[in-house]
């Protein structure tokens, strides 16, 4: 890879509100995400930026999205690799993981995702049957995306420490709190959660994190450092969290952002962020 060319996006959504209601969509700031966004609509944006493969990742909780998204990379040549869900906490995770892998695109799953942020529990990924569900998830060679708010790292590093055997991929490097600038205590949780190998970071979703009507390169750019410093071009990806970002951001100006974010990193390094640790991680 050189320049911006064959760029991995290693994370964005697509949904059709007419097969189900993505309920999370809600309040003014939200409302331009509230229309449907399907592949067809990432396409051309994700190609004239340089993207040549995506992980679409789950949006919603319910066991019918990983089929459809695993049928949608089956007819796709631009997503790679898809990010699912299922219940961790049931007794039969590792039977519902290999049905998956049997369905039309089932060779495109390379991960599992809970929405961990929503959960009241700020341990609830410490909890028996959620690690009973996580271990599942490592027997099947899949990997675990962390959606989590700052105040859920310190459990994630925990969780981290006791399933090794598992790799877990932070997405947007844990929400940090780009708007206010007040990066501790989440920058030390963050290098707690680095200092465990089984982790990886993405360079995701800082824009929403952002004053989104009047953020800069600049605002970010702590955060970035931070995540970059921490985990290194070897375990940082990036993902566009696209059409999410659109409430900030184009798709482009989430691209040209982040290459300007990591502008000072050597051209091979540079490809790891951009490329090839997403690869490596999700085994695209």
């Amino acid at each position: 890879m050189t320049g911006r060319e064959g760029i991995v996006d290693a994370h964005h959504h697509v949904w059709d509100l007419s097969v189900r209601d993505q309920d999370w969509i809600t309040g003014d700031e939200l409302a331009p995400l509230r229309r449907d966004f399907t592949l067809a609509d990432l396409e051309p944006e994700a190609r004239a930026a340089g993207v040549r493969a995506t992980v679409l990742v789950q949006t919603v909780t319910v066991p019918e999205e990983t089929p459809e998204f695993l049928a949608l990379a089956h007819g796709s040549d631009l997503v790679a690799g898809v990010v699912g869900w299922c219940d961790l906490t049931a007794p039969d995770v590792a039977d519902t993981l290999a049905a998956l892998r049997e369905l039309p695109g089932g060779d495109r799953l390379v991960g599992i995702r809970h929405q961990v942020q929503g959960e009241p529990d700020p341990e609830w990924l410490l909890r028996p049957d959620v690690r009973r569900g996580l271990r599942a998830v490592a027997g099947a060679g899949l990997v675990y995306d962390l959606v989590v708010r700052a105040h859920q790292l310190p459990a994630a590093v925990r969780a981290a420490a006791l399933l090794p055997e598992l790799t877990f991929v932070l997405d947007h490097a844990g929400k940090p709190p780009v708007a206010t600038g007040e990066l501790r205590p989440w920058a030390d949780d963050l290098r707690a959660l680095a200092a465990r190998p089984n982790t990886v970071c993405k360079l995701s979703g800082l824009v929403t994190e952002a004053d989104v009507s009047s953020w800069t390169v600049s605002d970010l750019r702590p955060c970035a450092d931070t995540a970059l410093d921490a985990f290194g071009p070897d375990r940082l990806m990036f993902g566009s969290d696209w059409p999410v970002c659109r409430i900030a951001a184009t798709y482009q100006e989430v691209v040209d952002t982040t290459c300007t974010l990591i502008e000072e990193l050597g051209e091979d390094e540079r490809a790891r962020v951009l490329a090839t640790t997403a690869e490596r991680v999700y085994g695209l």
